[in-house]
């Protein structure tokens, strides 16, 4: 694989892990905002409080960068290659939710990502462009 290429891998992982950090942001206050009688009150005041949420809109704004960089990758490699390699969002999100949000891990958790992380190199060292 090309250097561009792996730089476009690492932007798509920064920008995928980072759009999923904007979310878990964005979702944690959303909380209380569906208040009201009626299941139409409740889903409005929600939808108000989405809309009004700047971390949601930052996870949008970087998921609009991150599907931009993800067909320029689908340009120069092969799908079978790009998808298995875009799974390591997965570990990326788990080592960002442990240290950066400080939510706790289980062991199982890690050996998931270390799974996923195997598979990948597997994948990667058979790729031949």
């Amino acid at each position: 694989m090309s250097p561009l290429l792996w730089m476009l891998f690492a932007l798509s992982l920064v920008c995928d892990v980072a759009g999923q950090l904007c979310f878990k942001q964005g979702a944690d206050h959303l909380a209380g905002h569906a208040a009201g009688r009626t299941w139409w009150r409740r889903l409005a005041g929600y939808l108000a409080a989405i809309a009004g949420a700047p971390w949601l809109w930052a996870g949008v704004a970087v998921y609009v960068v991150e599907l931009i960089v993800w067909l320029a990758i689908l340009e120069r490699a092969p799908l079978s290659l790009a998808f298995p390699i875009a799974s390591l969002n997965y570990c990326g999100v788990i080592v960002a939710s442990r240290f950066l949000l400080h939510e706790p891990v289980s062991r199982r958790r890690w050996a998931g990502a270390a799974l996923i992380t195997l598979g990948v190199a597997i994948v990667g060292l058979g790729a031949k462009g």
